[in-house]
């Protein structure tokens, strides 16, 4: 069967190219038709969607672009290496690279997404009711770094895998792994990838495991919330006085018992802000050393830092870090960073189609979603890299007098971009350019079926 033809806009493909290389030879050509039709798709990220937003719906090659996500080979792990080493390259130089590890429930319904179980869906949920969908949970890591044309932080994802269900498990005859397994293979990996690199990673109160912690901790700095009840002990003396004391000392406070303490120290600072144009409030916080201890677990220094809010807004929370030598306020800004992972998930799904796929084979179900998150990453890296050319600005309103560009504003800015290189591309008759028919169609088309 003849391999399918479209026109490409070429300074953006010429751009992806070198991501390319984790696929065949015969399969680049069709995986850059991909990314392109699904940064042109309006609406469900389908492999049928992105072939009409190529003006393709009437070619017979249409099973090649199938075949790219079940069943042809290709290396995911390659493509997020090269992706990862890029990202840094453009955001990070130098410096600590924080990286936020969280999951995410994709809605799927039907029988044959078998990969999919019923897990608590925390967008749904609130604190008077707890809500269960069925879904795929993805857990995600992504590079927290300022983004300088929005002037904020973004959680940009690099690597993502599925934690499939349990019965998924024993019909494959595979070892099932919990979440805090899955975060320790995806913070270790990234850790081989950038050996020589500080890394932080920031994570929420579930990945709060003295396992998780004692594994990646050698490796890299961690900071998790903590619960207010932790069984903290003092370091042993030097040298031991008893047989007990070759671990661990004697037991402090709990936190909680340390909020209403007098003896506690508290100090007062303004609340790191998620953004430039939005300030924080105030907070107090206390920090400290310890030994974090459970019995059966093992044994694992950390810092803590509790913090109270004087307008009474939030309830007391605490953090730790596995570096006893960075400072409480870093600790903080650092752990403030992971909300941008909220919002990356949020616009993923508003924006590039995610819980809009189709697919039934586990290979494509395995692939899709974090082709999709990457997508994100992408987007973000050629508008960084080609903010000049692209002037962006956020679409303002007299109503709505927005600061600066979001993802929205980002990934309108390269559609148009593309929409305008493929314009350009028409032949050319006397002094005028004209568009083809077959380009009206398709923009008119994109434009009349949009959601």
């Amino acid at each position: 069967m003849p391999r399918p033809a479209v026109s490409l806009p070429q300074t953006f493909v010429a751009w992806l190219w070198p991501y390319l290389d984790a696929f065949s030879g015969r399969t680049r050509s069709t995986v850059a038709a991909l990314a392109v039709g699904a940064v042109l798709a309006v609406g469900p990220r389908t492999a049928a969607n992105l072939l009409r937003a190529l003006g393709l719906a009437d070619d017979p090659g249409f099973a090649a672009f199938h075949r790219v996500l079940n069943r042809n080979r290709w290396s995911g792990l390659k493509l997020a290496r090269t992706l990862l080493n890029a990202l840094v390259n453009a955001f990070v130089p130098d410096g600590p690279i924080v990286i936020g590890v969280d999951h995410t429930l994709e809605r799927r319904r039907g029988v044959r997404v078998r990969p999919a179980s019923h897990c608590f869906d925390s967008v749904r949920s609130s604190t008077e009711q707890t809500v269960t969908s069925r879904g795929l949970r993805w857990m995600t890591a992504m590079l927290l770094v300022e983004v300088p044309f929005a002037g904020r932080i973004w959680g940009l994802p690099v690597l993502s895998a599925l934690v499939p269900s349990r019965a998924w498990c024993e019909a494959q005859g595979r070892h099932y792994r919990p979440t805090t397994v899955w975060a320790r293979g995806i913070l270790l990996r990234l850790h081989r990838w950038l050996p020589d690199r500080l890394l932080v990673a920031v994570m929420d109160g579930e990945f709060a495991a003295l396992t998780l912690l004692d594994a990646v901790s050698p490796h890299m700095v961690t900071i998790t919330r903590l619960r207010l009840d932790a069984r903290l002990f003092d370091p042993p003396p030097d040298p031991p006085l008893t047989l007990r004391q070759i671990m661990k000392s004697a037991r402090q406070p709990s936190l909680r018992a340390r909020l209403t303490d007098k003896v506690t120290v508290w100090h007062r600072a303004a609340q790191p802000s998620r953004t430039r144009w939005r300030p924080g409030g105030w907070i107090d916080y206390a920090s400290g050393t310890a030994l974090w201890h459970h019995q059966g677990k093992p044994i694992v220094p950390i810092l803590w830092v509790m913090v109270r809010y004087p307008d009474g807004r939030r309830d007391p929370e605490a953090f730790l870090c596995t570096d006893l030598s960075v400072s409480p306020r870093t600790v903080l800004e650092w752990f403030n960073r992971r909300w941008a992972m909220e919002t990356t998930y949020q616009e993923s799904r508003a924006h590039l189609g995610i819980e809009t796929q189709r697919q039934w084979a586990d290979p494509a179900v395995f692939r899709t979603a974090p082709l999709l998150f990457g997508l994100y990453s992408l987007i973000t890296l050629y508008v960084h890299q080609n903010a000049g050319r692209l002037a962006l600005s956020p679409r303002r309103a007299i109503w709505y007098p927005k600061p600066a560009p979001t993802f929205a504003d980002a990934l309108a800015r390269l559609r148009q971009h593309l929409w305008f290189e493929q314009a350009a591309m028409s032949p050319a008759e006397g002094d005028m350019l004209r568009s083809p028919p077959s380009f009206l169609r398709r923009l008119v088309d994109v434009a009349c079926y949009a959601p």
